[in-house]
């Protein structure tokens, strides 16, 4: 069962002033060898085909992609295995964020 987390700072005072900025993001992301950035993720089901655009920071785990979407100051990640959540908790370091579920 997958976990949708999120990292923020809105739990931080001065809320406005700290979010997480998208520049922010995608300088942050750059920086890491294991991502890159897309304006849309793909999720494929059977022969259905899903496409959502936005700001997604793809991680590369061997065969996989694990979408960071960017939205609204916040990282979103869904988190389905132990290694992903570590990978949470690292970005959320990175980025001077915490991490919450939700």
């Amino acid at each position: 069962m997958n976990t949708r987390y999120r990292i923020t700072r809105s739990i931080q005072d001065d809320q406005v002033e700290n979010m997480i900025s998208l520049e922010e993001c995608k300088m942050f992301f750059a920086q890491q060898a294991d991502f890159q950035h897309s304006e849309e993720y793909s999720s494929r089901s059977g022969d259905t085909v899903m496409k959502i655009k936005g700001e997604f920071f793809m991680w590369q785990v061997g065969e996989v992609q694990i979408p960071f979407r960017y939205f609204d100051g916040d990282v979103y990640v869904s988190v389905s295995h132990e290694i992903i959540y570590h990978k949470v908790l690292e970005v959320a370091e990175g980025l001077n964020a915490h991490c919450i579920e939700g």
